[in-house]
């Protein structure tokens, strides 16, 4: 189904064309001054060089042209305004079939791909051995926005946690766990039978373990060397590290499979740097020999620094001077790894913004080598920080980082004390339901900010049920669905699925309208920039007009059966494009709040 603005600058191409000129000057945009007209075309600006006419006297053909259309015209009017402006009402007529047709078709109308992408979409990155912390919120909450919105618009997506599994940081656990435990059998170099089955400790344990490793590490100079002779001795495959490895990571998933799903957010691949690591050495030494990677102050370095560039742009090092892979050797062997198991169309990363600069050169480095095809996307999507009201990272009460299962639980709790407040919901309901108003209040509050800015974390205002808010969102569907369950309830009322919108009888009426017309492009658009937050304006904005229309209207006292039926399948359209809308944002709604 076309777009509305597609539809809108179709008809007006006609027009320039019909005039004499360019149909491709036709093109129409939603009007910025909505005062003074919904649409706004500024071709004959573009068309008055190329024709040689004052850009007025164009406007003024292609306005005749267009208002002697009669009454098959899509427009209300269309005016020629100094100094060569188009702009246009559109038809109450043309407008309600635009949107019975919407009504009724699949996604609204959002028409699908002719050829769907496959998507590597790595986000979540949190790193084995270490809580979910409220620095992870970002990546897990927009990633899980973008594999939403990608997929409602057709695409194929992988998403892949690609977890810190195989580096220092695994060395550090597996010293300390030597130190507290030495007669375990994984540090035994004879011990020939099985491992145990059980983890020889906890999730807590190694929560604790992890930064008094790290902490010691930097004061103790021989325990750093142990470390990282731990760390060459796992990567070099010793069986009983492996073991132990294995099991740290058991555990390690095991709680944030625990917390990913309190943020309803999931993963197809539960990969992590260790799953490339045998890629490694065939992939560094087909680097050296096409001649790519040379040696300079000892590391193995891919120059990827080009002409363009307004500032320099360091060399890519793949191994360091002794020897050992880093980052950018494992993420390049991941290309390597998705490339030959998914042939993927995009590889796009969401990660904190700080690491720009890693991925620039990641990907010339994968594009100088050969990795990708030409025509593969590789694209980094940098976030900001959740700051806390002094415009610092945001800290717990105490001063430390706050886990993100704690930060889960007190605005799930302080929801809970809201909704307790409403002697409509049930008992036995108002957990669930505070559960369910708690993440929309804590992930749209995220999603709205533009990924790339950093925010700050305002409990009070995020739970709120009134401004840009999730529970603001979630009260106008609640208010919708109250409605059109009143409605169905009613002696002789229609199946609701078989109604249809009718003309508009007011501004406030036509504004809702022309909003929900324009579904199929913002989804189009959000798809394309990858920008959630445009997706929470809009939805923000369908609310505000949804509530404004409302309050004018007495809906079920309508005693006017077609006006109300045609209200009742406005309202139904309503819902239907919001539950999309926040199913797409990573969230759902309840039935009442």
């Amino acid at each position: 189904m076309q777009t509305l603005l597609d539809r809108i600058s179709e008809e007006t191409g006609k027009a320039f064309a019909a005039a004499g000129y360019d149909a491709a000057l036709g093109r129409t945009t939603v009007s910025n001054r909505p005062d003074l007209c919904e649409f706004q075309c500024n071709g004959a600006m573009a068309g008055a060089k190329q024709y040689h006419k004052a850009p007025f006297v164009i406007a003024e053909e292609v306005a005749a042209v267009l208002n002697g259309s009669g009454e098959k015209s899509i427009f209300a009017s269309c005016e020629a305004v100094k100094p060569g402006f188009l702009n246009f009402r559109v038809s109450p007529v043309f407008l309600s079939e635009f949107l019975n047709a919407e009504l009724r078709a699949d996604k609204y109308g959002l028409e699908k791909p002719a050829k769907p992408e496959r998507i590597v979409l790595d986000y979540g990155g949190p790193n084995v051995a270490k809580p979910l912390h409220v620095g992870h919120l970002r990546s897990a909450v927009i990633g899980e926005s973008i594999k939403r919105i990608a997929r409602y618009c057709g695409q194929d997506v992988i998403g892949d946690i690609h977890m810190g599994d195989w580096g220092l940081q695994m060395g550090l656990v597996i010293t300390e766990l030597k130190k507290r435990q030495p007669d375990l059998p994984y540090f035994d170099p004879k011990h020939s039978g099985g491992y145990p089955e059980e983890a020889p400790f906890s999730v807590s344990d190694l929560e604790e373990i992890y930064p008094f490793a790290s902490a010691r590490s930097k004061e103790d100079a021989d325990y750093y060397a142990e470390a990282m002779e731990n760390t060459h001795r796992l990567q070099e495959g010793d069986p009983g590290l492996l073991a132990l490895w294995k099991q740290i990571i058991k555990v390690s998933v095991a709680d944030m499979k625990r917390n990913y799903k309190n943020l309803d957010v999931t993963f197809d691949l539960w990969n992590g740097e260790a799953t490339v690591n045998d890629i490694i050495p065939g992939m560094v030494e087909k680097m050296k020999a096409d001649g790519y990677a040379h040696e300079s102050s000892g590391a193995l370095v891919v120059d990827v620094a080009e002409e363009s560039d307004a500032k320099e742009i360091p060399p890519c090092i793949i191994l360091k001077s002794d020897g050992a892979a880093l980052y950018t050797t494992t993420d390049l062997a991941t290309i390597v790894d998705r490339v030959q198991k998914y042939d993927p169309d995009e590889i796009i990363y969401i990660t904190d913004k700080r690491q720009e600069l890693h991925f620039t050169q990641v990907f010339r480095a994968a594009r100088r080598c050969g990795l990708v095809k030409p025509e593969t996307k590789l694209r980094h999507i940098g976030f900001g920080t959740v700051n806390g009201p002094d415009g610092r990272p945001f800290k717990t009460r105490q001063g430390g980082v706050m886990r993100l299962e704690t930060l889960i639980s007190e605005i799930d709790e302080s929801m809970l004390e809201k909704i307790r407040t409403n002697p409509d919901i049930p008992a036995d309901r108002q957990k669930e339901t505070a559960d369910c108003v708690a993440m929309a209040a804590l992930k749209y509050g995220d999603l709205s900010n533009q990924a790339s800015k950093d925010y700050a974390f305002d409990m009070d205002k995020f739970m709120s049920f009134e401004g840009d808010t999730g529970p603001y969102i979630l009260y106008t569907m609640v208010r919708i669905k109250s409605i059109l369950t009143k409605y169905a309830a009613e002696p002789g009322a229609r199946n609701i699925s078989s109604l249809f919108a009718g003309q508009a009888q007011s501004a406030l009426e036509k504004s809702l309208m022309l909003t929900l017309a324009r579904y199929g492009e913002v989804m189009q658009s959000v798809y394309e920039e990858l920008a959630p937050h445009r997706l929470c304006a809009y939805i923000y904005g369908l609310c505000n007009d949804f509530n404004s229309f409302y309050h004018e209207t007495r809906i079920l006292a309508e005693q006017d059966t077609a006006k109300k039926e045609a209200w009742i399948a406005l309202l139904s359209l309503t819902l239907g494009i919001l539950n999309d809308g926040i199913w797409c944002l990573g969230f759902s709604c309840p039935e009442r709040m």
